[in-house]
């Protein structure tokens, strides 16, 4: 009969494993990107389409849909879901993940970014080490790191269903691939940007369920 503590830690060498893979995935789109390779052909076709320019309502609409990627919004959603929590439970750890969850997201994304330095596509050219912050695309990293640790928080301590925690998953998925589409339309990403910010905020936010897991807080275990 598997121990409780059996369990957390194969619940942990899952999420290690699904991490590793996402990470070896944005490594190997790191790599294509920087050998010129196909996913970069496909930024340029995409770069040459026609990209529309929006006005009046329709302009804040798709305006207020990227601002989903930025921090500042999923941060103050953050704060109001996880500050809920901690005092609903009496416990600190929403919080902790939340910072967690930040400072991953500024670190290891920031440092990708000063270190490639590759130029956005507005300005035509597709240039590496050249000051730039385009790779990987923040927005993207943001939307599936910051949103699904909030839905993971709602999740852990709300004790939903299993269906229900499919269709908070499902959501987040879908604000993060909206991100991504809004960024394609107004062309303030590459789509290699996005699809490595995806995967490196994937790999950072199913990190943060294994550590959660392996060291559960009382309110957890109670």
């Amino acid at each position: 009969m598997p121990t409780i503590l059996d369990q957390r830690h194969r619940q942990m060498r899952r999420a290690l494993n699904w991490s590793a893979w996402l990470f070896a995935g944005y490594l190997f789109t790191t790599y294509i990107v920087l050998t010129d390779g196909f996913l970069v052909r496909i930024d340029r076709e995409l770069n040459n389409w026609h990209h529309p320019k929006f006005h009046g309502l329709s302009n804040f609409l798709i305006r207020r849909l990227d601002d989903l990627g930025l921090r500042s919004v999923s941060g103050i959603a953050l704060i109001i879901v996880g500050s809920y929590i901690a005092f609903r439970f009496k416990t600190w750890r929403p919080i902790n993940l939340g910072l967690l969850a930040f400072i991953a997201l500024n670190v290891v994304v920031g440092a990708f970014k000063y270190a490639l330095g590759r130029t956005k596509p507005r300005m035509g050219l597709d240039i590496l080490h050249a000051g730039g912050m385009s790779y990987p695309s923040g927005h993207a990293s943001n939307a599936i790191l910051i949103w699904g640790v909030i839905a993971y928080l709602i999740y852990r301590y709300a004790h939903v269903d299993r269906y229900n925690g499919r269709l908070a998953s499902a959501a987040v998925g879908v604000l993060a691939l909206t991100v991504c589409t809004v960024s394609l339309i107004r062309n303030t990403h590459w789509f290699s940007d996005l699809f490595g910010g995806l995967l490196l905020g994937g790999a950072l936010l199913v990190l943060i369920i294994a550590i959660d897991r392996f060291f559960p807080s009382d309110s957890q275990l109670h």
